[in-house]
């Protein structure tokens, strides 16, 4: 009779007899000897052929989102960083010693060609004209009188020489002593601004000393300096854009263009004239020329889909006809606000716009219409 336990006591189990189990042992005895006689003979079933191990080192496609590009003409442009200048500049002096007598003139004054600034006192160079003209009256008379006695045969022509001589002599230096007093007045030499003035009523100038500064800035100067390679592309009379560091754009003419190059940095002065009628824009201040050079092939795309190549240099990523990705070197030649203009890919090209980061030239890939992603990105 078998014996019940219970089942959470820690004693081994142990199972009785039962009728056949000494018929179990027989059987299994039996295979037992049958496994040792098939062993022993060598003879063993070939294994099923096999199919051949996949590689290991498949690449898996990649999905990328594409767009298609078609190139377009754009217009190229040179573009680069320079200053205002006015188109004249003077330095005022005075010419002769003297006191400040009038100021006529008030510093940032606009002012015509003439106009008197200041007029020192001439009281020294009037006294020179007065006596300058009474030496000329002398001389007129006695150039009278010898005439008169050369017609009554009582003067020689010797002595009519030598009066109309002492006459010219006198004539020329009341013209010089005129001058004195002319040279007395400080005028404006061009039409423009009195854009600085130093002087003031009464005080004592001498000669040679500045007393002021005159510009000329309508039409303004624009000054930038174009490099070697651009050279060929700038030409004299041809138009340019000029942005004002303080928003203001204004079109202009390339006027200028030098072929010697500064020494220092192998560039070239090229000026851009720019109206300023109303004189409100300054002088010095900094500006972006922008000058069209021609036009050229190229694709708009935004600057997030540029990369760089192994070595460096800046390109786009695109999905040929085979699904594999290639790598273009750009140039950037036009950059705006929502976006560059490149050139360098081809005229039809499938962009990688998202996930170019992530495949490399060569490699397979999974191109999607970029509308089909949504916002990812």
């Amino acid at each position: 009779m078998n014996e019940l336990r219970d089942p959470h006591s820690p004693q081994t189990l142990h199972f009785a007899d039962e009728k056949g189990a000494s018929r179990s042992k027989w059987v299994a005895g039996i295979l037992a000897l049958a496994l040792t006689a098939w062993m022993g003979s060598g003879f063993i079933l070939p294994a099923p052929p096999q199919e051949a191990d996949a590689p290991v080192d498949r690449v898996e496609a990649i999905t990328v989102a594409v767009r298609d590009s078609r190139a377009e003409d754009v217009t190229q442009v040179f573009t680069a960083e320079g200053q205002a200048q006015p188109d004249r500049r003077s330095i005022l002096r005075a010419e002769i010693d003297g006191d400040v007598a009038v100021l006529s003139a008030q510093r940032g004054e606009y002012l015509a060609q003439g106009d008197i600034i200041a007029r020192l006192g001439t009281r020294e160079q009037e006294a020179d004209v007065a006596r300058a003209r009474q030496e000329l009256a002398a001389a007129q008379r006695d150039f009278d009188n010898a005439e008169t006695l050369l017609e009554r045969g009582v003067a020689t022509t010797d002595r009519v020489s030598q009066a109309r001589a002492a006459l010219a002599r006198a004539q020329s230096d009341v013209t010089r002593a005129e001058e004195g007093i002319d040279s007395a007045v400080i005028r404006a030499p061009f039409d423009g601004r009195l854009d600085a003035l130093d002087l003031e009523e009464g005080a004592y100038v001498p000669a040679g000393t500045e007393i002021g500064t005159m510009l000329d800035i309508d039409p303004l100067k624009i000054v930038i300096q174009v490099p070697q390679q651009a050279l060929s592309r700038i030409r004299e009379g041809g138009s340019a854009t000029v942005r004002f560091i303080t928003g203001q754009e204004i079109e202009g003419t390339v006027e200028y263009v030098s072929k010697d190059a500064v020494t220092e940095t192998r560039t070239f002065r090229a000026e851009i004239r720019v109206p300023n009628p109303d004189g409100r824009i300054a002088s010095g201040l900094s500006v972006t020329v922008t000058i069209p050079t021609g036009q050229m092939s190229a694709h708009f795309i935004s600057p997030a889909i540029l990369s760089l190549g192994t070595d460096g240099q800046l390109g786009v990523k695109t999905v040929q006809d085979d699904d594999t990705v290639a790598f273009h070197p750009v140039v950037v030649e036009q950059a705006q606000t929502d976006g560059v203009w490149v050139s360098g890919l081809p005229e039809q090209a499938r962009i990688i716009t998202i996930g170019q980061g992530f495949v490399s030239a060569g490699e397979p890939v999974v191109p999607t219409p970029e509308d089909n992603e949504g916002d990812a990105g």
